[in-house]
């Protein structure tokens, strides 16, 4: 890591410069992440330089169109290529473009797998478990159809959990860029091995020099290192993510809305749908391997 990175943890004028940056342009309400927009297929130029302005000071931005319950993963693909996202994570019960359709699902492929339950699921970054040289760094929501109640996503931009970590102690932050900070068990299936154990950091810094943060609070997706240091980090983290922290906004995505976002910390409530199995609630999620183009 460069000396002139704000991530190098010894002290330093550029992570001054950056973390006063950062605090000045933090958004202070969801409203301030909202972009209306008039077709999520066809972005304007203002309009993709409004969601820009947006990703660049909270890593995140969500779109409000009229574009209402149409279907088509195409969708998706059109916005992610908008944004410079074309290398798509093609994840085990995806579409045949690699496009995830987030519903309720009880099949023998999708039923043990959260997302597709009305289940809640808590805080996490996406991919944590992909390999280090394969990480999500971007990824999208488009919602098709919210549900009938619930379904709330929790945000917090990444960057600011790594801010207000380091404000706190720079030991915390230190423990959590070991390179055995958490180990991620193999998921095996039917006696086959789908992916093997994979061992890394929390915070990681790319070689571009962006901050990357790979993490879960499910309990039994991870097993963190017994340092208590890494210990008291994770439970510190754990605390900031259910307070009521001011730079954690709540969002329900309507109808024509997506959540477009370098990865950043996300959760989602329960929820219920109606009766009709037709309005049933449908989101399509698409996961990258490139980062939004902000900078």
């Amino acid at each position: 890591m460069s000396n002139h990175s704000p991530f190098e943890l010894a002290k330093s004028d550029s992570w001054l410069r950056w973390r006063d940056r950062k605090l000045s342009q933090a958004p202070a309400s969801l409203n301030e992440l909202l972009v209306e927009i008039d077709d999520p297929r066809t972005i304007s130029a203002s309009e993709h330089q409004a969601v820009l302005e947006r990703c660049r000071r909270s890593n995140m931005a969500i779109y409000v169109s009229a574009l209402g319950g149409e279907e088509g993963t195409y969708i998706p693909r059109a916005v992610g290529m908008r944004f410079g996202c074309n290398n798509i994570n093609h994840n085990r019960g995806a579409e045949e473009d690699a496009v995830t359709a987030l519903t309720v699902q009880d099949d023998q492929l999708h039923a043990p797998y959260i997302p597709y339950t009305n289940k809640e699921i808590h805080w996490h970054t996406d991919g944590y478990y992909n390999r280090l040289d394969l990480q999500n760094y971007s990824n999208l929501l488009h919602c098709v159809r919210p549900a009938m109640e619930g379904g709330e996503n929790g945000l917090m931009d990444h960057e600011m959990a790594y801010l207000l970590m380091r404000e706190e102690s720079t030991d915390y932050v230190r423990a959590l860029m070991r390179e055995d900070a958490m180990v991620i068990p193999n998921h095996v299936v039917d006696g086959e091995e789908l992916r093997p154990e994979r061992v890394g950091p929390v915070f990681m810094v790319t070689a571009a020099g962006n901050l990357h943060m790979r993490y879960t609070m499910r309990k039994r997706n991870i097993v963190w290192n017994q340092d208590p240091l890494v210990q008291e980090a994770v439970a510190w983290l754990e605390q900031l993510l259910k307070s009521d922290c001011e730079h954690i906004f709540h969002a329900t995505l309507q109808s024509g809305w997506g959540l477009i976002s370098n990865n950043v910390l996300h959760d989602r409530s329960t929820f219920e749908d109606g009766d009709d199995p037709a309005s049933k609630r449908l989101l399509y999620r698409a996961r990258y391997y490139d980062r939004i183009h902000c900078t």
